[in-house]
């Protein structure tokens, strides 16, 4: 498949400033008059322009190049990069075939080991970016940060992609998580129902009393969909539905830095910036260029393998009074992150890996003879 068919380069007025030799742009490849050799890579930087996900389209389509100039500008890391910027995706003749070529795109790129970020565009183009992995056979969690759970159109039909998602056919969907969605934003029957489904949801408050337990459900995330509304509007005023409360500019990069980590992750999209609303400084872009940053740092910082039989992990068997009987945890020599076990009965709807990322204070519920709620959800999902 020819790529190159489906992008506009970045433009020079971008790539033709007088960038520092030690700058993230003089570190990578990008698409200018030649589209770059994807041989080797292992990052791909994807602008979207699509703006018939939203009412307000006033510059919807400019948000990835505002982001690549601030990006770009950034220091280079430590890790040697193998990184190309492909430019933006044309989008379609309509919204739904621009959703099918976000979907080929991210398809071709998984299948050639490389991961896509997608920048720019309204939230609801993640569509596209879950639909990337319908051809792997597999079932995949989705991991999404929002203010909101976007299930409820409200007479907005663009506000349900969540939803959409959720009951897409064929189902290959394992688990979906939602972090720091806002209670007073997120209709309670919502709520219920990501009950009902055993998803995983934490609110905002929740998130912030023990950020660190967050990690193992964003470690246990194949695709990372974040709407810049989560972040405060004092840290992202041109998020297209700004809203005063959210998480910090700080904790937006500590996710990506954790998801960045996680060796299973394949894709993240960063979405909802609309530079129109932005500050003069384009503070906005400035936020988001550095969650790509940390990201990408946290990609060339992952350490484990995954393979849980070899001498990278440390295997603990904790015995319990109740069923079940014992539960087996895993720690990892080389990050200190857990895992644990939930057991094959062979009644299971699906086959799914059964060692799922836990945190240490799973390991002590366990040791005080209790089963982890963790584990207990995790069973649930295997039924």
């Amino acid at each position: 498949m020819d790529l190159k068919l489906f992008f506009d380069p970045v433009p020079e007025s971008i790539t033709q400033h007088a960038y520092a030799h030690n700058s993230f742009f003089k570190h990578i490849n990008f698409h200018g008059e030649l589209f770059p050799d994807l041989k080797g890579i292992q990052i791909a930087i994807i602008g979207l322009e699509e703006v018939r996900g939203t009412d307000d389209t006033e510059s919807v389509d400019q948000a990835a190049h505002e982001v690549r100039k601030r990006l770009y500008q950034l220091k280079r890391g430590l890790a040697h990069y193998k990184i190309a910027d492909l430019g933006n995706l044309r989008s379609g003749v309509d919204l739904k075939e621009t959703y099918i070529r976000i979907k080929t795109v991210g398809e071709e790129l998984m299948k050639k080991q490389i991961l896509p970020i997608y920048i720019g565009g309204t939230h609801d183009l993640d569509m596209g970016q879950y639909l990337s992995y319908e051809g792997m056979k597999k079932l995949v969690s989705m991991l999404t940060v929002d203010a909101k759970i976007d299930m409820d159109d409200e007479g907005r039909p663009f506000e349900v992609h969540s939803q959409d998602i959720i009951l897409h056919q064929p189902n290959f969907l394992f688990n979906y998580t939602q972090l720091a969605y806002q209670s007073f934003l997120t209709d309670r029957d919502l709520v219920n129902v990501m009950e009902k489904l055993y998803f995983d949801h934490v609110r905002l408050g929740q998130l912030r009393d023990n950020f660190k337990e967050v990690e193992p459900l964003i470690r246990n995330a194949d695709l990372l969909s974040f709407d810049i509304c989560a972040v405060q509007s004092a840290d992202a005023p041109g998020a297209c539905d700004a809203q005063p409360f959210g998480l910090t500019a700080e904790e937006a990069c500590q996710i990506c830095w954790f998801a960045g980590m996680n060796e299973k992750l394949s894709s993240l999209g960063l979405y909802g910036y609309q530079p129109h609303y932005d500050d003069r400084r384009y503070k906005t872009a400035s936020v988001m260029a550095t969650m790509v940053w940390y990201f990408i740092e946290g990609f060339y910082h992952r350490k484990d393998s995954l393979s849980f039989k070899s001498n990278d992990y440390t295997k603990y068997t904790v015995s319990l009074d109740s069923k079940p009987s014992t539960i087996v945890f895993y720690k990892s020599k080389l990050s200190a992150k857990w895992w644990m076990e939930v057991p094959q009965t062979g009644k299971e709807k699906f086959e799914r890996d059964t060692i799922i990322p836990c945190s240490y204070q799973d390991y002590q519920t366990a040791q005080r003879g209790e089963v982890p709620d963790r584990w207990v959800n995790a069973q649930l999902k295997l039924y």
